[in-house]
């Protein structure tokens, strides 16, 4: 069950939602109602980032929580809305994605409506999960799921399927189960890249700081959630 806070205002990180459960979080990229659906049976617990909420309505979802600061959900849904649950933040320097993995604890998060709808939100979506290394948060697209890989990352991924690795900050590591392994390689934004691999077996990876996004099918969620649990202990 998740537990609500008064929201933090600019420049604070104070936790709005705290569960021990999964979180969807809902962003207004256009979230096809299937992928909603398929969250929310992984990850129970909604919060819709701002206009998020919109969908959830249109879904027939009431969200734990709406964090943003409302400059896209409608004045009459808010009204409908459980004062409660609304957690305006007046800050325009974070996104709304931002305000929300900055205010959420949670084992876990799957992000749907990020991906899609404005190449400029999905691009600043992938560098939110930069901004908070520490937080497990899935991304999920049409075809594909993007994930900052923590320190240590074991996958159980069928052999032939498409694995790759794409560095937003400058970042080394070493793998096994891979066709082309990255031991040894120095990755970065406009240098080395480490997309169109291909598993071949238990895949292991390790990076040496925060910084590599993983790029997954879809069908490869089951096994990402696995891999990302905190009860692999990693």
């Amino acid at each position: 069950m998740a537990a609500h806070r008064e929201a933090a205002g600019p420049g604070q990180t104070g936790n709005i939602v705290e569960t021990v459960d999964f979180v969807t979080i809902l962003g207004a990229g256009g979230p096809d109602p299937a992928d909603i659906d398929e969250a929310l049976a992984l990850a129970p617990v909604l919060v819709a980032a701002d206009g998020g909420a919109v969908f959830a309505a249109e879904a027939g979802k009431l969200p734990e929580a709406v964090i943003g600061d409302f400059d896209s959900v409608p004045t009459d849904l808010l009204a409908r809305l459980p004062a409660d649950r609304l957690h305006r933040i007046d800050d325009q320097v974070d996104t709304d994605f931002e305000k929300c993995l900055a205010r959420i604890a949670a084992p876990l998060m799957l992000a749907v409506g990020f991906t899609g709808d404005r190449l400029d939100h999905e691009l600043a979506a992938y560098s939110a999960l930069l901004r908070f290394p520490a937080k497990r948060c899935v991304i999920l697209g049409p075809r594909d799921l993007v994930f900052l890989a923590p320190p240590e990352l074991t996958l159980a991924l069928e052999i032939g399927s498409r694995f790759a690795l794409y560095p937003m900050a400058p970042v080394t590591g070493r793998s096994e189960g891979l066709l082309w392994p990255i031991d040894g390689l120095d990755f970065a934004p406009g240098g080395r890249l480490g997309t169109s691999n291909t598993v071949t077996g238990p895949v292991r990876v390790e990076t040496d700081a925060p910084g590599m996004l993983v790029i997954l099918p879809r069908a490869a969620l089951g096994a990402v959630i696995d891999g990302l649990s905190p009860s692999r202990g990693r």
